[in-house]
């Protein structure tokens, strides 16, 4: 039936219509307070006058709808099939960030606290969101210092030999390591963050009053007085929780700026009156750019779904849609939330900044302004959930060709360049052994086997093993260019050499998808403009020609010393200063009788010389 035809036959009931193309495809998601009315609306060519519609209109092949109790569950609904079909005619949030989270793996026998943006069914509780994400890594910090539980990527299933760092500097009850600390006091220490965290600041200072008595009355002086000095910190911060609370509402504020196809929009968070932190979002593809529609459907994927609400949302423009979003919203947050377009005094001159930050935004987004290096390290530190910003990043490549002449290369970045003096070449040896530096090198093309896992395992190992014996730092970052494969095996080469909680990522090629160690389950997907991604890039194909360009070394040289070989009276020793002295067969050929002479023996030379002279000919009546 033609979509023209179903639409007439719609019924007057609230629902979400879906437009496909002639693939099946869905383009356009919409929701309605009556589908037949909205739906039929489309194929009136009076409206064709707005592009967008037009363009919509004629690509319409199909139709589906689906009939809801009410305008607000049809709004709902709408929301989620634009998430889960994508439609390219729908106005689709772009994100460079989400809002951060504090994870708390209460699954875990030792759980554990990480910064996070993504929330996931993992059996773990989610806190936040945070705002700014500073706040939450000096929420980590301060869990880490007072309650000794880490954010780390240790296996703690098994033991290990020895703790990494953050034992030592006191950050840690090191778990990791049988007999630094017990299964009660990590599991005390874990409840009592778990409290800390759920808000139970009186529950938590009530227990640890408890505890520090009982120490006193042990004579465990040291113990009383560590918690003596959590108390207090507590209490600070109870203190200044009650200073911010009745500071002000909270209000978030949105504005943007257009030069269609291109947005970019702000969103700034403001909580007892003081801005505490922004989002930025971007679009390169609305031609047809309506502020009535984008206002609101930028609201609904911001926060139908979020896990928290602010009291007021600021924004530009009316839109038809308003109350029934502020009924929607209020219902979800269990407050009341309302929506505001302000047009004078103080609220309007806030509205004006967050549009002034939109306009800078933009520049920088599309007018290609580049961000400083410590800009970058604090974006990539976010990116990946690094715990500090990365000072020194390490990237390794396998370069071969089917198996043969495999090599490995190692590009240093370090305070915002490219450090070419840290450069290192490996020859792949095909032994993996720890510590094993005496093996001699294979003869040059032989192929241990074909395998970049191992030959991962490899380089990596050589390079920590030595950086182990010489006493130097490890770097801030590993970074691997490959997939999971590559990225666990690099994780068992450090773990071979007992190096733990190693910041250790890699970037995936063609997809360029970046996977952390110790979260594989939440990959990450940069937006192709981010400049964290373009840095990575950077990293990344560099890594990636300094392995090619010494793999063709490689190569050439072999090739070099095979043809010279394969001269009758040509050894090995001979074809070596040959190749050493000439470089190359075109080189041996041009240096003639004389030059050569000057190497090997003046008879050697004409040997030499008749037969490339002959080898040069038959290759040229085969060419002819």
């Amino acid at each position: 039936m033609d979509p023209k035809e179903q639409a007439a036959q719609l019924p007057e009931e609230p629902g979400v219509y879906l437009f496909k193309d002639a693939g099946g495809t869905v383009i356009y998601v919409g929701k309605a307070r009556s589908l037949r009315n909205r739906v039929r609306s489309y194929f009136l060519e009076s409206r064709w006058t707005d592009a967008k519609t037009g363009s919509l209109a004629r690509e319409i092949a199909d139709l589906e709808t689906i009939v809801v109790e009410n305008e607000r569950e049809a709004l709902a609904l709408e929301n989620n099939l634009i998430k889960q079909y994508h439609p390219k005619f729908n106005i689709m949030l772009r994100d460079d960030k989400t809002y951060p989270y504090i994870k708390f793996t209460a699954a875990e026998k030792y759980p554990r606290v990480y910064f996070t943006r993504r929330i996931i069914k993992d059996g773990s509780l989610y806190f936040g969101p945070y705002f700014p994400a500073s706040l939450a890594r000096r929420i980590l910090h301060f869990v880490h210092k007072r309650f000794l539980i880490p954010s780390c990527t240790v296996d703690l299933t098994r033991s290990h030999p020895r703790p990494c760092l953050q034992y030592h500097i006191h950050r840690c009850l090191g778990p990791c390591v049988p007999g630094l600390t017990t299964d009660e006091r990590y599991t005390e220490a874990a409840r009592d963050v778990r409290m800390f965290l759920e808000g139970r600041r009186h529950d938590l200072v009530k227990s640890l009053e408890q505890r520090m008595t009982a120490a006193a009355e042990k004579e465990l002086y040291e113990q009383a007085a560590a918690y003596r000095d959590l108390l207090r910190t507590m209490e600070d911060i109870e203190e200044r929780q009650r200073i911010a609370s009745a500071q002000g509402d909270d209000t978030d504020v949105l504005a943007y700026y257009a030069e269609p196809p291109l947005v970019a929009a702000n969103l700034f968070h403001l909580r007892g009156g003081r801005v505490v932190d922004r989002r930025e979002f971007y679009w390169e593809e609305l031609d047809e750019f309506n502020p009535a529609e984008f206002v609101p459907a930028l609201l609904k994927q911001l926060y139908l779904d979020a896990e928290y609400l602010p009291q007021a949302i600021h924004v530009p423009e009316e839109f038809e849609d308003r109350e029934l979003l502020e009924e929607l919203f209020s219902e979800r947050a269990g407050h009341k939330v309302e929506i505001f377009t302000p047009q004078r005094g103080s609220k309007k001159a806030i509205l004006d900044l967050v549009k002034s930050n939109a306009e800078h935004s933009f520049t920088q987004r599309f007018r290609v302004l580049k961000p400083n290096s410590r800009a970058i390290a604090e974006a990539l530190q976010n990116a990946l959930n690094l715990s500090e910003e990365p000072a020194r990043i390490e990237s390794f490549d396998i370069s071969h060709m089917q198996g043969t002449d495999t090599v490995a290369s190692m590009v240093v970045w370090e305070k915002g360049r490219m450090k070419k003096s840290d450069y290192r070449k490996f020859i792949i040896r095909g032994d993996e052994r720890e510590g094993l530096r005496s093996k001699p090198l294979p003869v040059l093309g032989q192929s241990w086997q074909n395998d970049d896992f191992a030959s991962m395992r490899e380089v990596v190992s050589r390079r920590y093993g030595r950086l182990q014996e010489e006493k130097k730092p490890l770097p801030s970052l590993i970074l691997i260019d490959g997939g999971i494969g590559q990225l666990h095996a690099a994780a068992q080469a450090l773990d071979s050499l007992q190096i733990i909680n190693q910041p250790l990522a890699s970037i995936a090629k063609k997809e360029e998808i970046l996977y952390v160690y110790g979260q594989e389950k939440e990959p990450i997907i940069l937006d192709r403009h981010s400049p964290v991604l373009h840095l990575i890039q950077q990293i990344r194909d560099e890594t990636h020609r300094f392995a090619i360009t010494f793999h063709r070394q490689r190569r050439a040289k072999r090739q070099t010393t095979s043809a010279l070989l394969e001269i009758p009276g040509v050894g090995p020793k001979t074809a070596q200063r040959l190749l050493r002295e000439f470089g190359s067969i075109a080189n041996v050929r041009r240096a003639g009788i004389d030059g050569l002479s000057k190497i090997i023996s003046r008879k050697n030379a004409q040997q030499v010389l008749a037969h490339l002279e002959s080898t040069e000919d038959a290759d040229n009546r085969t060419l002819a």
